[in-house]
């Protein structure tokens, strides 16, 4: 196959969800330990975007629109209280430690 052929390759942009199942388990057999490190980002104007990869077939380049989960929030995380729950006794103990120095 020489450059040529490479370059004149028919190119093919589809959704993940639209290959056919042989496509699908090629594109598992290119990426065996998966594709989240090999996906670009396509901008296809203003404020729009998907996220891709690239399927490479005798006769055929595709690129494969693949579904992500952005979070677009980290911080949102910190909101849900996981940290607001109070320690039951813990005023108790505070209560205690004011007052036990003497033992020691």
């Amino acid at each position: 196959m020489g450059k040529e052929s490479i370059v004149n390759k028919k190119r093919l942009i589809v959704s993940y969800h639209n290959l056919t199942p042989e496509l699908q388990e090629e594109l598992k057999k290119q990426y065996p330990t998966g594709y989240t490190d090999k996906m670009i980002r396509i901008d296809k104007g203003p404020g729009g975007f998907f996220y891709a990869v690239l399927l490479e077939t005798p006769d055929i380049n595709y690129l494969v629109k693949v579904d992500v989960k952005i979070d677009d929030d980290p911080e949102e995380e910190d909101d849900k209280g996981y940290y607001d729950d109070d320690i039951k006794g813990a005023e108790e103990i505070a209560s205690d430690d004011d007052g036990d120095d003497d033992d020691m």
